[in-house]
């Protein structure tokens, strides 16, 4: 299977991986991963080529609704974790306790929460990551170059808004599937 997923990334689409590409190999078995710009459905199958080309188990959350059969099924295979969003509960501690229960857990999630344009990331995997004590590793969708650049893991320090200044920082110029929402 991992044969397959790299002739698609590479070969046939003509994708790239550049930047931290040893990450499977590193000692971090527990991150949040976050990639940007979330824009389009497209990254949903780059995301999954791409850990199957690095050979890197992650994870992902994802509404509860999207877990009906047959679809429900196909995202855990995936590693999809179906989260309920109506239920009065702190998302943050539930998704810290998943690190803490879980020998080895990477967690992708886009930091926008929508494919949508936005002024402002969403903070839950910033204090997730902080509630956990894992780094957060970050992944770029940037559909212009073809390419996935991934980060070192970076630890949140006490000062957020240093730590989004660098994380935006990180995905400056980067232009997703659909630019105008990147």
């Amino acid at each position: 299977m991992r044969w397959l997923a790299k002739r698609i990334y590479f070969n046939i689409l003509g994708w790239k991986v550049v930047g931290n590409t040893k990450m499977s190999q590193s000692k971090v078995k527990k991150a949040i991963i976050i990639a940007a710009p979330h824009t389009s459905w497209h990254d949903f199958y780059i995301g999954i080529l791409l850990r199957s080309v690095l050979h890197l188990k992650t994870n992902f959350i994802a509404k509860k609704e999207l877990f009906v059969f047959p679809f429900g099924l196909v995202l855990k295979a995936f590693g999809g974790v179906p989260i309920d969003r109506h239920i009065k509960e702190n998302k943050v501690q539930v998704i810290a306790n998943l690190f803490k229960e879980k020998e080895e857990f990477r967690m992708a999630l886009a930091p926008e929460g929508t494919r949508k344009k936005v002024d402002k990331w969403r903070t839950g995997f910033y204090y997730m990551a902080k509630a956990a004590k894992v780094p957060i590793v970050m992944i770029t969708l940037d559909f212009e170059n073809k390419q996935n650049r991934i980060s070192e893991p970076f630890y949140p320090t006490d000062d957020m808004e240093a730590d989004f200044k660098f994380m935006h920082e990180y995905y400056k110029g980067v232009k997703g599937k659909i630019p105008k929402y990147s």
